[in-house]
């Protein structure tokens, strides 16, 4: 896994500030959660929308196809971490950018 990793959020089209701490735990779930599936090697960037349930995954600015086993994981894991968070509420839709730094 890479060590340093950047994070960037944005909930219902509205950008989420993140501590150091935060960023780094929700770049790293959510790199470690990608990392393991099938055409996520070399994850350099990765970017993650959800809206109402629907997933789409790009890495390196390929679109993976998910499953509906990995989608629901990833949909479950990311909208609880996210919703925990200071500041968000209700979650229509969510936009997870990584990059490698």
């Amino acid at each position: 896994m890479e060590s340093n990793l950047g994070a960037e959020l944005a909930v219902n089209n509205t950008s989420i500030e993140l501590n150091p701490f935060a960023e780094q735990f929700l770049a790293r779930t959510v790199f470690g959660a990608v990392s393991s599936l099938r055409g996520a090697e070399s994850i350099r960037d990765l970017e993650l929308y959800l809206e109402r349930g629907d997933v789409k995954l790009f890495v390196n600015g390929n679109e993976l196809a998910l499953t509906p086993f990995p989608k629901d994981i990833i949909t479950n894991t990311i909208t609880s971490l996210v919703s925990s968070l200071e500041g968000v509420g209700k979650i229509d839709s969510l936009k997870i950018s990584i990059k490698s730094q």
